[in-house]
């Protein structure tokens, strides 16, 4: 009978699971593929320009991660007073989280503007760097409504009704391809833009975005009950100290994420023009792939923070454990299609017309195997990491991406592809193996603590 009554428990908590986390999925793959439309209409203006573009954006998401990891903590808290069922604190959570987007713009805005210095300083070429900062500026006038946007969406998750942001998403792909078009080309009477056009594009579809969830978290059932924009000129200290206590390092480690991926296409820039682009291809692939056990955590933060809030120790655990499994399983389904398309990929990214494309084609495939070997560790710890957030660690995983990605896994890959010989795909096993060492200690540190809870609501 107890078998029979935790199977029923893990069946639950996997359709609640599920039921979250698709709409949180299917948002970071439509994200991609507005930036995704973006390069693609920059791309026809002419390679200097998509080369500046990805500079910036480079640049860019250097300064708006560190930004939203500070807002990461809303989800979490939130969702811990979701399932305590006390809508003040919920309400305290997105206030708070609204101030501090607006004060966070502050310094991502200026750090934008100073981006021709930036890039000068780390000897990128002049008309590069100046190009760059024409897209910066654009996309500087967006970062308000941007952070406020994420803001809003961590609270509907919070509050399990993440659909709103998914539509409003989806409605924003062919706003925002309308657009760049019209302005990055000068169509209809509008004047010819190029890259600060594009950028301006986003601007205006976040500004956009931002409305449309203002509204539906002001005006549309459930979110009106939890009038979130009460009291908003209360500014809230004690819980700004929470924010910043658990979102810095939360922003640290995903910017230590981030730079071991540039510091690893930088060591493949030593290796050959051949191995930087097919470390390239292989990178856009694993962030694409990367997109779904990432709204898996998502989900996984939201539902641990609820089982935390209703004092549930045994759910604490069932529902980060269930999370780590469907996050594995759907992680190793796509392993198996990488591997089995690897050279149709290679080829759809390479013009196979190219003097050294059977050598970029051949090394890509190889990359690709090997990157497909981490997708099920990167999924376990993405979402182990979800979990933690919503127990509120978060700086004892700070500590373990110090170890496994820079310690091990970057020195590794240095080792194996610059001193031993292995090239492009020395610098992947090293990577590989520190994304599994780092899943393995934040699924160990996930169950420790949660078993602790559990063994905690027993007695």
């Amino acid at each position: 009978m107890t078998r029979r009554a935790a199977g029923h428990d893990l069946t639950i908590e996997l359709s609640e699971t599920a039921k979250l986390a698709w709409p949180m999925v299917l948002t970071q793959l439509a994200q991609v593929a507005m930036m995704t439309t973006d390069l693609a209409f920059i791309g026809h203006i002419g390679p200097e320009a998509l080369a500046a573009a990805a500079l910036a954006v480079t640049l860019y998401l250097v300064s708006f991660t560190f930004g939203a990891g500070l807002l990461a903590p809303i989800a979490p808290l939130a969702a811990q007073a979701y399932g305590a069922a006390n809508l003040a604190m919920v309400r305290r959570a997105v206030r708070t989280g609204l101030w501090a987007a607006l004060m966070l713009s502050f310094p991502i805005i200026a750090f934008a503007f100073r981006g021709e210095q930036i890039l000068l300083a780390f000897g990128q070429p002049p008309d590069a760097a100046r190009l760059a900062q024409q897209y910066l500026f654009g996309l500087a006038l967006g970062v308000v409504p941007a952070l406020w946007l994420q803001a809003i969406r961590n609270f509907m998750g919070a509050v399990n009704r993440p659909e709103p942001i998914l539509w409003i998403t989806l409605a924003a792909i062919p706003l925002n391809a309308l657009l760049v078009y019209l302005l990055v080309y000068g169509k209809l009477g509008l004047p010819r833009l190029e890259l600060f056009g594009a950028a301006l594009a986003s601007t205006l579809v976040n500004c956009a975005m931002f409305l449309a969830g203002l509204w539906f978290a002001t005006m549309r059932r459930p979110f009106r009950d939890y009038r979130v924009l009460a009291d908003l000129w209360r500014f809230d200290w004690p819980f700004l100290r929470q924010l910043i206590v658990i979102g810095t390092p939360i922003s640290i480690a995903s910017l230590m994420q981030y730079g071991v991926l540039s510091a690893a296409a930088l060591l493949a820039g030593l290796i050959s023009t051949s191995a930087l682009a097919a470390h390239q291809i292989a990178l856009q692939i694993t962030v694409i792939i990367s997109m779904i056990p990432f709204g898996i955590s998502m989900a996984a933060a939201v539902r641990v923070g609820h089982a935390v809030g209703r004092n549930d120790g045994p759910g604490i655990k069932r529902a980060g454990l269930v999370a780590m499994l469907l996050g594995i399983v759907i992680a190793a389904l796509l392993t198996v299609a990488v591997i089995a398309a690897r050279f149709e990929i290679a080829e759809l990214f390479l013009d196979k017309s190219a003097g050294d494309a059977d050598a970029t084609i051949g090394l890509t495939t190889k990359l690709l195997m090997v990157a497909a070997s981490f997708f099920v560790t990167d999924a376990a710890q993405s979402i182990a990491a979800g979990g933690l957030r919503g127990l509120k660690d978060t700086r004892v995983p700070l500590l373990f991406v110090g170890i496994a990605y820079w310690l091990i896994g970057f020195s590794l890959g240095y080792v194996l592809g610059l001193k031993i010989g292995l090239g492009a795909i020395g610098i992947w096993i090293g990577l590989s193996i520190g994304t599994a060492i780092y899943a393995g200690l934040l699924v160990l540190r996930f169950q420790l603590l949660s078993s602790r809870l559990a063994f905690r609501a027993v007695i």
